[in-house]
């Protein structure tokens, strides 16, 4: 079954971040190309959805809603409803999450 994947604005907003700062601090077309990566893994989330697995930071208090896949050091937090895919998060998987993860999907 296909799934449409929607990219929420905070998000983007992620994308346009991790963009930004690997455009000042890495070599010329480093942040197009992990742009295109990035987006691209949250696109295959079309066809498999279900092979992300529970953010641990969430797992631990209970919370079951929201799933993640990887582009390292990157992880895609996302949301699977009926055949609708919210990407509700693309962050540095070097930092502590937690708090970030709690103050952005459990308001």
């Amino acid at each position: 079954m296909t799934h449409r994947v929607y990219v929420t604005d905070e998000a983007g907003k992620d994308l346009l971040d991790i963009w930004e700062y690997v455009m000042l601090h890495d070599v010329p077309g480093r942040a197009d190309q992990l742009l295109d990566r990035l987006e691209q893994t949250c696109r295959k989330l079309v066809h498999s959805p279900e092979k992300g697995h529970q953010p641990p930071e969430l797992a631990r208090i209970g919370v079951d809603l929201y799933r993640e896949v990887h582009y390292k050091p990157y992880r895609i937090i996302y949301e699977v409803s009926g055949r609708d895919v919210f990407v509700h998060a693309v962050l540095d998987g070097r930092r502590d999450l937690q708090s970030v993860l709690e103050r952005r999907l459990l308001r």
